[in-house]
């Protein structure tokens, strides 16, 4: 993802001390920072096994509403990778007039690939059918929100970043002081949405169903709400505005909230509805909307400061010391407003809990990665996922988004769940260890993952790259 892969055409090689010496003050400027390549890797690979094995596995997949669970990182920390990516490769800025153009043409693009692969079109892999109804597209999707945060937060670096600095002020804040309009951006960004989402005042709507496996197909509900400042899956502010602006028919209609125990017995598993369940379980939400999105910017400007740290900080340990303690500090702030109930850990609504929360942990699985692999040099064992990090888009698209298992299932025998793909789950690894659960686990660990892996080395060997 364009930036899921931050673009390996953005140059990230950074001034890298020796690794003998973790305080070393000249490092080597042709050393590439490996850690961000691993990191976006990692990610990637995470986005795959939340995605395939996530419905055997439900606690590695989203959380139904409030709550933090593995597949929930995912998102935030994509985001976080394109902050960090963004200084890098605007390090030095030729013409402002050439960096937006580039900015606009590369956000177009990842606009319309996730149309492409989430707008419904593709129905890869289990469906060997394309096409979407203008009447259903939906608009939002992972690379819509990837395109968003990264026009308006390189936008902002380009026209605030000063050509004429070079070294950075002495003292533990001129790295906060130095891009203050960044930070004065990202707390106007909060701002706007603590007072929308708290603010607004969300009335009764209605909706219809329109799966046509549903026994209420057809069927039209309302949903009482006339409240204001909720948090709770029917009336919250962020489903109003995408409701309102998106329109309900091209919002996403599988929501987290349909596996809750409101709505099934079988939670946290899909399963059919509780006779008992509310109208709002069978109605559609936009995990990825537009308010939701807006503070979902916040992840990026989190990111960004880290690039700044990695462009003008000296030395592997005043780096690592800046990211850790914000790190914790973000971390800290984000559990402490979630578990006295001042603000819930929500994905879906991108709380700001949710923003510190997952900053943080962003920010130290990243520093873990840079001292094991830029200044410990155990790169080799992670080298897989820097492969993938290196060719995030192809991995993204064919892995990720089953582009390429549609395309293996398009080829079966006699009957269409008779394809290479089911072949290899159900005689290599459900059949061999007689369990659904750790075969599918195994699959997309193996079959998957580490599969992509080699093949983004090939392509890496190669000089390839899908580049946005």
């Amino acid at each position: 993802m364009a930036e899921i892969k931050a673009d390996i055409a953005l140059d990230h090689r950074l001034t890298i001390a020796e690794v003998t010496d973790i305080s070393a003050q000249k490092p080597d400027p042709k050393i590439r920072v490996a850690s961000l390549d691993i990191f976006r890797g990692l990610t990637v690979a995470l986005m795959i096994l939340v995605d395939d094995a996530g419905g055997e596995w439900p606690k590695i997949g989203h959380a139904p509403w409030n709550g933090c669970n593995l597949a929930d990182f995912v998102m935030p920390f994509f985001l976080f990778i394109v902050g960090m990516a963004i200084p890098l490769a605007f390090k030095r800025i030729t013409s402002r007039h050439h960096a937006v153009k580039k900015v606009i043409v590369r956000t177009l693009k990842l606009l319309f690939w996730g149309i492409m692969l989430q707008g419904g079109f593709s129905h890869a892999p289990d469906k060997l059918t394309y096409g979407v109804d203008m009447k259903k597209i939906r608009w939002c999707g992972i690379l819509q929100r990837i395109a968003f945060a990264y026009l308006v937060v390189a936008l902002m670096e380009i026209f605030t970043k000063n050509k004429q600095t070079r070294e950075l002020p002495p003292g533990w804040l001129s790295i906060y002081k130095l891009y203050s309009s960044q930070w004065l951006m990202g707390a106007c960004i909060l701002v706007i949405y603590l007072a929308v989402i708290y603010g607004t005042y969300v009335p009764h709507w209605q909706f219809t169903v329109n799966d046509r496996d549903s026994a209420d197909y057809g069927k039209v509900f309302t949903v009482e709400c006339a409240v204001r400042g909720k948090l709770d899956p029917p009336c919250n502010a962020v489903g109003f505005i995408d409701r309102e602006i998106l329109g309900i028919n091209h919002m996403y209609q599988h929501p987290a909230w349909k596996r809750s125990e409101a709505c099934t017995e079988n939670s946290p598993y899909e399963g059919p509805f509780r006779t008992s369940a509310p109208s709002w379980c069978k109605a559609p939400f936009e995990p990825e909307g537009i308010l939701s999105s807006i503070s979902a910017v916040l992840s990026t400007i989190i990111g960004v400061h880290f690039g700044h740290v990695l462009v003008y900080m000296r030395g592997h340990a005043a780096r690592l010391k800046h990211w850790i303690v914000m790190g914790f500090a973000l971390l800290i702030l984000g559990l402490v407003l979630h578990f006295t109930h001042a603000i819930p850990l929500n994905k879906q609504l991108y709380t700001f809990s949710y923003v510190c929360v997952t900053s943080g942990a962003a920010a130290l699985v990243f520093s873990s990665i840079y001292a094991l692999v830029d200044i410990w040099g155990w790169k080799c064992i992670f080298q897989p996922l820097a492969w993938i990090g290196m060719n995030a888009m192809l991995v993204y698209v064919m892995a990720a988004e089953g582009i390429f298992a549609g395309f293996i299932n398009g080829w079966y025998y006699n009957d269409p769940h008779n394809t290479l793909i089911y072949w290899i789950q159900k005689h290599i690894f459900i059949g061999v260890w007689h369990s659904q659960r750790v075969g599918i686990l195994l699959y997309v660990i193996f079959a998957e993952i580490l599969f992509w892996g080699m093949v983004a080395g090939i392509f890496h060997r190669l000089e390839i790259y899908w580049k946005l």
